[in-house]
């Protein structure tokens, strides 16, 4: 529940590989009565409602893009297949975009008198989202618990998973950055939790 009076709120992000069950650890803090915004989501409303962003990704991408007033996502993921420098363009457009929601997003949830705040963002350290918090939390697990959730969730081969995972910043940066590390191996340690929990007080 909201606190009546507050100073300024903590911000924490919680990040982690494809298959580190950093979305269930959001979950578990979202039923503590922690608000949590999720990066991913932000984005891909911005894209449907964003008229500017649309307007830039299409100039980036091709006219195509939004035909018929909505997203082709096969042209961009094939945009974005072509490597790393074109990842960089779509981002310089969405992420300024998904920071500023974010910022307006705190100033809302502060004037509702929370104390701890939270992100889930699944590129922290990629797109530099880390400066915008006061504490980082990397969720994560061992590689073959990772493949095998991924692979039962989406379908597909562990060539494939592995792949996906090839794409993020490796899991020892990441460890390396983050001030929290939390194991979901099994489940998460509610000790850590209850840790971060502490810091509403």
């Amino acid at each position: 529940m909201p606190h009546s009076s507050s100073p300024t709120p903590l911000r924490l992000a919680v990040t982690g590989g494809i298959g580190s069950g950093k979305s269930f650890v959001c979950r578990r803090l979202e039923d503590r009565g922690i608000p949590i915004f999720y990066c991913d989501n932000v984005a891909k409303q911005l894209l449907r409602t964003d008229t500017e962003v649309q307007r830039a990704l299409s100039e980036l991408v091709g006219p195509e893009l939004f035909e018929g007033g909505w997203l082709h996502k096969e042209l961009l993921r094939d945009y974005l297949h072509q490597g790393s420098e074109a990842a960089d363009r779509v981002n310089a457009i969405v992420h300024p975009r998904v920071a500023a929601a974010f910022r307006q997003w705190c100033d809302s949830q502060a004037a509702a008198s929370h104390r701890l705040l939270c992100m889930e963002c699944a590129l922290l350290f990629e797109s530099g989202f880390d400066r915008l918090v006061d504490r980082t939390v990397l969720v994560t697990a061992p590689l073959e618990v990772r493949l095998s959730r991924v692979m039962a969730r989406d379908g597909v081969s562990r060539e494939v998973a592995r792949s996906w995972m090839r794409l993020q910043m490796a899991e020892e940066e990441k460890a390396r950055r983050a001030d929290i590390i939390l194991d979901n191996t099994d489940s998460p340690d509610l000790g850590v939790i209850h840790s971060l929990l502490q810091m509403r007080q």
